[in-house]
């Protein structure tokens, strides 16, 4: 039998993940919330069985396998410890928490219910990350020393509370630097930082921590024996294309490079680096939008309980936690 879902929040993200699920054959639509007309209309020509309802009490009630939650960042984290205990399954936007306290709380609340937790940290299942983390694995480029990391779109987001720290928990680190430090970790292993230096800026002006939504990070950070990691992200920054998405690993043996192609959001190449030369392992095209959530799916028909890889968004969250800690300088977060 199919999975039974029911989807929170069905803008373009939600209704993404909804048609990957349902053309997965692992799981069907049983109820849609979604107060937009528009999305709701358009989210029915996917799933035209669902039902609608207009209250997350009435989603919570039904004998659903799991709900998937595309809402804005503000209300993930309490949607999902309401859902989870009631006795469902989540599958989540990033973030999942505006901060690591309430990433924490998600946690626990899916370990006391005993319930399948996943994040949609959707580029870490593009055929490019996965074949890169598959390599650094595997030891082909030895130990790696130094990580260069970036993400920068032309154009930001387009809903007003993404400007909103109290309802985004951040600007560009938490949109975009979030998907990079989560493919850091893939790789490298939960990093303990010695020490963490970040410039954030918003409209050209330096800002302190989560004063205000920055759309210009620069950080670098220092792992106790591992890597030195550069960190960049922006929205709107003038870049000469719509996005400059790419992410080099560097070892004693040479180097891998993650890049977007012309400009892509969806495109990826993976080239391996040495010396001179470049050899490209993996290129377009590849849809690996739905993915994660596919994967989720997949996890979810076969165990229904905790898994404990969602321990490790506590340190994706910790890590951001910290960048927005040390704008101002240095600082010590051995406790990562």
């Amino acid at each position: 039998m199919t999975l039974a879902l029911g989807f929170v929040g069905t803008g373009w993200i939600g209704r993404n993940r909804m048609a990957a699920l349902i053309d997965s054959g692992l799981a069907h639509a049983a109820a849609i919330l979604e107060p937009d007309p528009a999305c709701l209309a358009q989210a029915r020509a996917i799933a035209p069985d669902a039902a609608v309802l207009d209250d997350f009490d009435a989603i919570l009630a039904l004998p659903l396998d799991g709900v998937v939650i595309a809402t804005p960042s503000a209300l993930h984290a309490g949607q999902s410890i309401r859902a989870l205990t009631a006795g469902h399954a989540v599958f989540c936007q990033k973030p999942l928490g505006r901060d690591v306290a309430e990433t924490q709380a998600v946690l626990a609340a899916a370990r006391d219910a005993d319930r399948l937790l996943a994040v949609d940290f959707s580029y870490r299942r593009a055929a490019a990350a996965d074949r890169m983390l598959s390599l650094i694995g595997e030891g082909t480029i030895g130990p790696v020393h130094f990580v260069d990391l970036t993400f920068h779109n032309a154009y930001g987001p387009g809903k007003p509370w993404f400007r909103d720290p109290a309802l985004a928990g951040g600007g560009c680190v938490v949109d975009l630097g979030s998907h990079l430090v989560d493919l850091l970790g893939a790789a490298c292993g939960l990093l303990h930082w010695d020490w963490i230096d970040a410039g954030l800026f918003a409209h050209g002006q330096p800002i302190s921590g989560r004063s205000a939504c920055e759309d210009l990070a620069i950080v670098q950070l220092r792992a106790k024996g591992g890597p030195l990691v550069r960190l960049a992200c922006s929205w709107e920054l003038p870049a000469g294309t719509e996005a400059v998405i790419e992410m080099r690993f560097t070892g004693a043996n040479g180097a891998l490079r993650f890049a977007n192609v012309n400009g892509s959001f969806y495109d990826f190449t993976l080239d391996h680096l040495e010396g001179t030369r470049v050899t490209r392992l993996v290129m377009p095209p590849d849809e690996w939008g739905g993915r994660v959530a596919v994967d989720w799916a997949r996890r979810l028909q076969v165990d229904p309980r905790y898994d404990k890889q969602a321990d490790d968004l506590a340190w994706v969250a910790g890590t951001l936690d910290a960048i927005y800690g040390t704008v101002r300088g240095h600082t010590s977060i051995k406790s990562l």
